[in-house]
Parts: C-alpha cells; sequence; structure tokens
C-alpha cells in the first residue's frame, strides 16, 4: 500500500475537468494541496504555470513523491487520473480486459463527452451571436452521447461495472446538464448513475472544492473573462 506523505499539488479551478481531479484526491484520502489557476484572468498562461502545463490548460499536479521518490509533473485530466489510479492502485483495474474497458470510457469522455458539452454550453450560453446551426448541432451530439451512456449503464451500478476513474471523469460534465439542454429524465439509467454518484461522499466533496472561488458576477456577462477564454491565440 503506498502512503503520502507529502501532499500533491493540484493546480485546479472548479470546472469538470479539474473536478475530475479533485474527486479523485477525495476518493484516495491523500493529502493535496490546492493551487487555484484562475482561468477568467488567465492564470494559465502564467510562465511557471506553463513549465507543467504545456497546453496552457488546467488541471495539473505535481507529485512530490513520484516515481522513484523524486517530483514529477503530470497534465492533462485524464492522464492525471491514469497515474494515480496506478500509483495508489484504486479504481484502475489491474486486470487488462477491465482496464482497457475503463481506459475506453475515459477516452470517450475526453474526446467525446466534455468537448461536446463544451461547444454546447459555448453556443448556448457565451457566443455573442446566436448560431443556431452551432446550438443544434452540439446540442443534438450531446443527447446523443447521454443516449450512449444511458445504454452502457443499463445493468450496471457504474459505467465500466465497478467504481472507476470512468465515473469520475463523466460526473461534472453531467452536473452540468442543463446548460446543454438535456433532461435527466430522458435517460433513466443515466439519471439513476447520476444520484448514485452524488450519494457518494468524496464525490460530494470533489465537486465543492473552490466553489467560493467563482466570480460571482456571471461569466455570460464578463466580457473581460470571455476575451481571455474564448480570444486565446498561441504565445
Amino acid at each position: 500500500m503506498v502512503t503520502q506523505t507529502k501532499p500533491i499539488e493540484l493546480f485546479y479551478w472548479p470546472t469538470p475537468n479539474g473536478q475530475k481531479i479533485s474527486i479523485m484526491l477525495e476518493e484516495l484520502g491523500v493529502p493535496y494541496e490546492i493551487k487555484y489557476i484562475n482561468i477568467s484572468k488567465g492564470d494559465q498562461f502564467a510562465p511557471d504555470f506553463l513549465k507543467i502545463a504545456p497546453n496552457n490548460r488546467m488541471p495539473a499536479i505535481i507529485d512530490p513523491e513520484g516515481p522513484d521518490g523524486q517530483p514529477i509533473s503530470v497534465f492533462e485530466s485524464g492522464a492525471i487520473l491514469q497515474y494515480l489510479g496506478r500509483k495508489f492502485n484504486k479504481f484502475y483495474p489491474t486486470d487488462e480486459r477491465k482496464r482497457v474497458n475503463v481506459d475506453e470510457w475515459l477516452m470517450w469522455q475526453m474526446a467525446g463527452l466534455g468537448p461536446m458539452s463544451g461547444q454546447a454550453g459555448h453556443f448556448r450560453v457565451y457566443a455573442p451571436e446566436k448560431v443556431q446551426y452551432g446550438i443544434d448541432r452540439y446540442t443534438n451530439e450531446v443527447n446523443r452521447l447521454y443516449g450512449v451512456l444511458n445504454r452502457q449503464l443499463e445493468g450496471r451500478e457504474y459505467i465500466a461495472g465497478d467504481y472507476s476513474i470512468a465515473d469520475m471523469a463523466c460526473i461534472g460534465w453531467i452536473a452540468a446538464h442543463a446548460n446543454y439542454d438535456q433532461k435527466l429524465e430522458d435517460f433513466p439509467n443515466l439519471e439513476r448513475w447520476y444520484n448514485t454518484m452524488n450519494s457518494r461522499p468524496a464525490v460530494q466533496k470533489g465537486m465543492k472544492v473552490g466553489q467560493e472561488m467563482r466570480s460571482k458576477k456571471n461569466l455570460s456577462e464578463d466580457k473581460e473573462a470571455q476575451k481571455i477564454l474564448f480570444g486565446q491565440k498561441a504565445r
């Protein structure tokens, strides 16, 4: 059993991607320290952060007790979940067939559920002008993806059978379903899973991390923050 004596540094902002890692760390019960990266103010472009997250995106971690006892930094939420799962041998099966199944659904979230939900939210809420094609395109795709997950959860308590990093990766995106004009009652298996996830104390704690840091000003009205988030160019 691996014991973590020094806190893992989590570079974080309360978004679905950040919440994946705060949930995982809460589930593991290991010490961690939050380093807030206010993406609305451009903290993600700071040179020191760029050294550990070259894509200018949070979350990222620094584990002071990495391989061979030496520090390691990891960026990309999926890679962080896999790293922590391997290190602590929890929520990420060692059986190859089971691990492949978890990886499939983790990649499904990374490539589909997350990006498509993000685009749906953007065109529905933040786009400076109403583009009906974009609204319909991404709202419909999120609806399709909810249907895929609903079918996968038929007869299963969790996405890949046992509770895993695949579930942690998806919950934040499903929690924001109203932003994408989705109704969970249309997807009964997904709704059941959602309620099961929200009953887990570590999920509750992980989802709440940093909520007090959010600006009281709605992002849909904060034009300066929108310029930073949506007008990013190579630097």
